[in-house]
């Protein structure tokens, strides 16, 4: 595999959001969901790369790096994110959401030492989590099928594209500046193993309380993109984001998540 392929690979395993083994009793047929059949054996894909390559790593990676440090490379990227989440809430037309969240990118970029301490959400200022997908629904383009993408995971036909955007804007806008090539594919594969490390807690959870861990990534992927797209700010920020840092904190209640027998 070529450099180029490499980073790419990375990019993409650095949005996956998967748990636990699919059911095979799909039971009735969800009108949201008409590839299951198919999604579900991508699923197990995804889920096979995440528990012997991707999991592996940020255990470790989790394991020898201090809580601070991490805490402080998480805070950096998602400083970053929220420059791509205030642009989308300037295309969608919700120029408070977009004042807000470049409130947050400004006040954390200086007094939280370049990102590293979230000022902003100590202050009480929430984060605002936006993509194109969102902003492709706003302007009124159907989400189409839910469907499942190798690497990738929980998507749409319309995410898909968003997802393609903000990968772009993410790993070539911003991390692409970087001019040193080593270091920038230091900070590619950074990034990945800190956005699975940061969502341990939380996968490790689905996995183990989920009846159907499947059934309930699709339901709360589904959910969350549709109160995006509503502009339900709050609901959206209650909802879990499996790229989001504050996802491996929120507990099984507020997840909707049954427990197990």
């Amino acid at each position: 595999m070529n450099p180029r392929s490499l980073r790419s690979a990375l990019c993409a395993l650095a949005l996956v959001g998967l748990s636990g083994c699919a059911t095979q009793n799909l039971g009735p047929p969800n009108p949201d969901d008409p590839l299951e059949a198919s999604n579900r054996a991508v699923y197990e894909f995804n889920d096979t790369v995440d528990r012997y390559v991707l999991k592996p790593v940020a255990e470790a990676y989790r394991f020898v790096m201090p809580q601070p440090i991490r805490t402080c490379i998480n805070n950096i990227f998602s400083n970053l994110g929220d420059v791509w989440s205030g642009v989308n809430s300037v295309l969608q037309g919700r120029q408070v959401d977009a004042l807000n969240t470049m409130g947050r990118v400004l006040l954390n970029t200086t007094m939280g030492l370049g990102g590293c301490i979230d000022i902003a959400s100590e202050t009480g200022a929430k984060r605002i989590p936006n993509d194109f997908g969102v902003t492709l629904g706003v302007w009124g383009v159907g989400g189409g099928p839910y469907m499942v993408l190798p690497l990738i995971g929980p998507s749409s036909a319309r995410d898909g594209v968003g997802r393609l955007a903000g990968l772009y804007v993410d790993q070539v806008q911003f991390v692409g500046l970087i001019p040193n090539v080593n270091l920038r594919n230091s900070v590619y594969g950074l990034q990945v193993v800190q956005r699975r490390e940061v969502l341990l807690d939380a996968t490790d959870m689905v996995d183990k309380t989920a009846l159907d861990p499947y059934s309930f990534v699709r339901d709360a992927f589904l959910q969350r993109n549709r109160a995006q797209v509503a502009g339900d700010t709050a609901e959206a920020q209650n909802l879990p984001e499996y790229e989001d840092f504050e996802a491996a904190a929120v507990d099984d209640k507020s997840l909707g998540i049954p427990a197990k027998p």
